[in-house]
């Protein structure tokens, strides 16, 4: 099976890295940057240097693939996917981009394609778990969903670093959240309602709010529902000083004849701020919680992952996270286990325990463990 990832960049290359390994996958990588393709020497990986953000050359370079994956930056995610989906391709997506993955479902059906969308950590891991349990419920009631990658150590005047895209982290601290409260949809600004919540093995994270439950606020019928992301205290505070400073601005300003954007100049500042040093290690942190009502009784269920650096891959952790979902979701089209057509994200395949158990030991044999309490 040939399979062709288009991105090949912190998260990108271990998608590659980790398909390679599969004898059955005949995988190529492309990426922009020559110097994201030379990590992958020594792998059996084809390597293709070429512009992802000119759709004529993703349809090229797609042609005689049987499946994408697509990993892009966001800003240019959606139509990437609306691309290799009419290109008859199916997709694991693992872009964040802020349009409606759904608006391509019709589009996706026509052509025959499945496309998995948002295959991250949350949203993703995430979606998965909320799918999973939602169906063998009687009723949901609340759902929240906390989610944060972070350095293992605090230091630096942010105390963080970012293994993806610098514009996608920019993205997530400037986007409206949307969450549902009381059967109806509220939309707050990002970082707001931070609250101090404590982690087993970590300590004391900030919560705030962001745009994370996409497409659950209207696959999943529970009259609340929210994503927060996590930080270590202190951060958002930092960043909303940023952002309402103007710093994270998309509207030109002009300085000595030159037009530029506030946002890109911040990008560029940040990615060297944020940037992981030789020797840095991260950590990410999953918490969902869902209550519910099963055989009339009142119920809660807690899942939990903790997952850091791995020192013998030296593999960043949200990388691995995010990842091995997207590599597992290939493997579960590939293994003919999921085959509806059009959009699907991952709460759609939560609902086949096949599917679930799939996805989740897959997770596990990569020793990236989610564990569950009961209430």
């Amino acid at each position: 099976m040939k399979i062709i990832i288009l991105g090949a960049g912190m998260v990108g290359g271990p998608i590659a890295i980790d398909l390679a390994k599969d004898k059955k996958f005949d995988v190529t990588a492309v990426d922009i940057r020559e110097s994201n393709l030379s990590r992958l020497n020594g792998y059996s990986i084809n390597k293709i240097n070429a512009d992802l953000s000119r759709t004529d050359i993703i349809k090229k370079i797609i042609e005689g693939q049987n499946l994408v994956v697509n990993a892009v930056p966001g800003f240019i995610g959606f139509e990437t996917l609306r691309t290799a989906i009419d290109s008859e391709k199916d997709v694991v997506d693992i872009t964040f981009y802020a349009e409606d993955p759904f608006l391509l479902d019709q589009l996706a059906k026509e052509k025959n394609v499945t496309a998995i969308v948002d295959c991250g950590v949350a949203p993703g891991l995430s979606n998965l778990i909320v799918g999973n349990l939602n169906y063998h419920l009687d009723e949901t009631e609340s759902i929240i969903i906390y989610v944060g990658g972070l350095p293992q150590k605090k230091e630096g005047l942010f105390e963080y670093k970012v293994v993806f895209s610098i514009n996608d982290l920019l993205e997530e601290y400037i986007r409206p959240a949307r969450y549902i409260e009381n059967e109806k949809q509220v939309i707050k600004p990002a970082l707001s309602e931070c609250e101090l919540i404590e982690f087993s093995d970590v300590g004391i994270l900030e919560a705030f709010n962001s745009d994370g439950l996409r497409t659950i606020a209207r696959t999943i019928n529970a009259p609340n529902m929210k994503e927060k992301t996590l930080r270590y205290p202190g951060h958002a505070e930092k960043i909303a000083i940023l952002r309402e400073a103007g710093f994270f601005s998309k509207e030109e300003i002009e300085i000595n004849g030159v037009k530029i954007r506030p946002f890109d100049l911040s990008a560029k500042i940040l990615s060297e701020v944020f940037k992981f040093q030789q020797g840095d290690r991260d950590l990410t942190v999953l918490r969902v919680i869902m209550q519910g009502k099963k055989n009339g009784k009142k119920v809660k269920h807690t899942f939990e992952m903790l997952d850091r650096y791995d020192e013998n891959t030296e593999m960043h952790s949200m990388a691995r996270t995010t990842g091995y979902m997207a590599t597992m979701c290939v493997r579960l089209l590939a293994d003919g286990l999921y085959r509806e057509k059009g959009i699907t994200p991952p709460e759609f395949i939560g609902k086949d325990e096949e599917c679930y158990e799939f996805i989740i030991n897959g997770l596990r044999q990569r020793n990236i463990i989610v564990k569950e309490f009961k209430e």
